[in-house]
């Protein structure tokens, strides 16, 4: 990572912005560049030099998970020690109000990032998270738990669409999905960690404290580690600081790629001016068909009860007469192994191959869970089917639906309008996130586990029949040929 983060002040002076920048270049001679660039050296641009930055960046999806699994465990202590027990509204306030914080977050993450840049932004985010937690670890009532939570939400909120954001445009194109998929794993990472440390808190007094204690830590790590990484290049170059843009690329990519780097993105911004996106833009506006396509993928992700079957996990493996304990260790090793399985094959096979073959087997995984439920199943065949199902469910979800849409978004979304596209994508996430653990166990008591399984399994087969139609394949091209190859036509 550079630690030369003080420039002198010229360069941060708007002195040439993109404008100007392509009308000194016509189209020919970028053209040339490009080409004699290429035939220069056409390896692709080492990893080696964008991974410590991406590892950083993976520390907000690892607090990601870790928050959201923080008071799995901890849950019925702290109601007890709150005052609370008992109250299952109150309970599930102390686990939605952190959802809550996440919609507001991720309403402004996209201002944020195309304000103070995805540093600051990253930085930005971490301040409330380590706020907080602290508050959630020093409550006295319910209302310091919630006001915790909340903070903690609006960080989370703020933080996973930046890291999208930052892990696209600072990768090298071929290891692009690679990197990617790291977020999923660091979001599973953290889901075990929180997990793993909550096991000690009904044997250990006050422990639920510590499991919020100990979420500072990474907080910390990333607010300062993020003082030595790289802007985004991508950035800089719409705030018209080109010289400082081509020097992140030479960092980044290495100095004999960054020239082509840098013509790549002249020809791809078109001049446009960056300020004042608008909502009616990114809905009705020349690029509202990816920003449609963005928010469709996090639509059907959430539809498909992903979050419907973490909350069930507990009870169906109760049910076979497995703890609790357990039945998180399972959920957690399938979450991973497709995590790593993602990540070995997401620049192989490509993102709408894994998304294709992701939705499907999840809706193959929900067969089972119907079966699982016929009258004509014994009961201990049916138990291995819900349990078989239901890590299967996990597995498939892991390998595509889970990381693609947060890589494959900022792909398709052009430069100019992709902070605050994914901003607004993020948010259909926690809405429906939300409204889906809010209705979950009320409609699987009305409708039963056949019918809402069966509707998990349509959403899954609708997206396979939405990816198959509508998803371009991004794999192995660099962010300005997506754009170029997406841009509407004059």
């Amino acid at each position: 990572m550079s630690g030369n983060l003080r420039r002198s002040p010229s360069m941060h002076k708007r002195t040439m912005g993109p404008k100007d920048y392509i009308g000194s270049n016509d189209s020919e001679d970028n053209a040339e560049l490009l080409e004699n660039g290429l035939e220069q050296d056409t390896t692709s641009p080492p990893w080696k030099l964008s991974l410590p930055h991406v590892l950083v960046a993976t520390l907000v999806p690892f607090l990601f998970g870790y928050h959201l699994g923080v008071v799995n465990e901890p849950l019925e202590t702290i109601s007890v020690d709150l005052g609370f027990h008992g109250n299952t509204l109150q309970e599930g306030l102390v686990v939605s109000t952190c959802l809550g914080g996440a919609f507001v977050g991720s309403l402004i993450s996209g201002w944020i990032a195309d304000e103070v840049g995805r540093r600051r932004a990253f930085q930005l985010c971490a301040l409330p998270m380590l706020m907080g937690a602290s508050i959630c670890a020093t409550a006295k009532s319910l209302t310091g738990m919630l006001l915790g939570r909340f903070l903690v939400g609006t960080g989370l909120g703020v933080g996973p669409p930046v890291a999208s954001l930052y892990v696209t445009e600072i990768s090298p194109a071929h290891v692009r999905g690679t990197y990617g998929s790291f977020i999923q794993i660091a979001t599973c990472l953290g889901l075990m960690a929180s997990l793993s440390i909550g096991i000690p808190v009904r044997s250990s007094f006050g422990w639920w404290r510590v499991c919020f204690w100990v979420s500072i830590v990474p907080a910390s790590m990333l607010a300062l580690l993020m003082m030595f990484c790289d802007e985004s290049p991508h950035w800089l170059y719409k705030q018209g600081r080109i010289a400082e843009a081509e020097a992140e690329f030479e960092k980044l990519l290495g100095g004999s790629h960054a020239k082509v780097a840098m013509v790549e993105l002249s020809k791809s911004d078109r001049g446009e001016e960056v300020d004042n996106v608008k909502l009616v833009e990114l809905l009705c506006g020349r690029h509202s068909r990816v920003v449609i396509i963005g928010s469709t993928l996090f639509a059907l992700q959430q539809l498909s009860g992903i979050n419907a079957v973490f909350y069930f996990s507990s009870t169906v493996f109760r049910r076979a007469g497995v703890s609790s304990n357990l039945a998180n260790v399972f959920v957690g090793l399938a979450n991973l192994i497709g995590s790593t399985i993602a990540l070995a094959l997401m620049d192989k096979l490509g993102r709408k191959a894994l998304l294709l073959w992701s939705f499907f087997g999840m809706a193959v995984s929900t067969v089972l869970q119907v079966l699982a439920t016929a009258s004509f199943i014994s009961t201990s065949i049916g138990f291995y089917l819900s349990i078989g199902g239901m890590l299967l469910f996990v597995l498939m979800f892991a390998v595509g639906a889970g990381p693609v849409p947060a890589l494959l978004i900022p792909e398709l979304v052009p430069s100019r309008i992709r902070a605050k596209a994914m901003a607004f994508c993020m948010s259909v996430h926690w809405v429906l996130n939300f409204l889906v653990g809010l209705l979950f166990l009320r409609l699987l008591d009305r409708m039963g586990p056949q019918l809402l399984y069966s509707m998990f399994g349509t959403f899954c087969l609708m997206a396979v029949v939405f990816v198959k139609r509508n998803v371009l394949e991004t794999k192995g091209k660099s962010l300005q040929e997506i754009e170029i190859a997406l841009l509407p036509q004059e």
